[in-house]
């Protein structure tokens, strides 16, 4: 039985079954689809690439676990070895940025969006996890997907990684953007003393 394999699929699936509830609780506080589908055309492009991405996320891990032998399944070095421990150590590492992730969702709670959306009083969170660096669930997003690409260390795998990194990259960039023209000086100063994906020391 593979063991990381089952781990981080099952650790993907919930990941995503966990947007969907924050997507219902941001539907429920607003009574409206803001923040959850993109208003912007950048954004808007972005999700084409993303929608297909997460089902393929979400599909390959498995698929790995049910066709050895195939292109889709693990290649051999992958199954033993040290890269076994490798994967091994991988699955902790995946378990470890859901864990995170569901703090910080708890702490965003009704402020929580998917999309980068124009509100009135939108909320500046700058506490927990957001104290050192301004996005955590994008970088844990990063290193739970890093992780995926250790256990499923296969071309389609690696391929949907880079992509996933890159789009991340993108929209963390697009949304600091947004919040300095929402908050002006105070994201600026929040910028000049946090990372984006990780904390900034002096």
């Amino acid at each position: 039985m593979d063991v990381p394999g089952w781990v981080v699929t099952a650790t993907i699936w919930t990941y995503w079954i966990g947007v969907g509830a924050m997507i219902v609780r941001v539907r429920r506080h607003t009574r409206r689809v803001v923040g959850v589908v993109p208003e912007q055309r950048l954004e808007r492009t972005m999700w084409l690439i993303w929608v297909p991405l997460v089902a393929a996320w979400a599909a390959l891990p498995w698929l790995a676990l049910h066709r050895a032998g195939s292109p889709w399944g693990l290649p051999e070095f992958a199954l033993g070895g040290s890269y076994a421990a490798a994967r091994w150590a991988a699955a902790a590492v995946a378990v470890a940025c859901l864990a995170a992730t569901i703090r910080c969702w708890a702490r965003m709670g009704k402020d929580w969006r998917m999309a980068v959306t124009r509100e009135e009083n939108q909320a500046l969170i700058t506490d927990g996890m957001f104290s050192r660096v301004r996005h955590p669930i994008y970088a844990l997003s990063i290193l739970l997907m890093m992780a995926t690409m250790v256990i499923v260390p296969t071309v389609p795998m690696l391929v949907v990684g880079a992509i996933h990194i890159g789009l991340m990259i993108v929209k963390a960039g697009n949304e600091e953007r947004h919040m300095l023209t929402c908050h002006g000086d105070a994201y600026a100063r929040y910028l000049a003393r946090t990372g984006r994906f990780l904390p900034r020391f002096r």
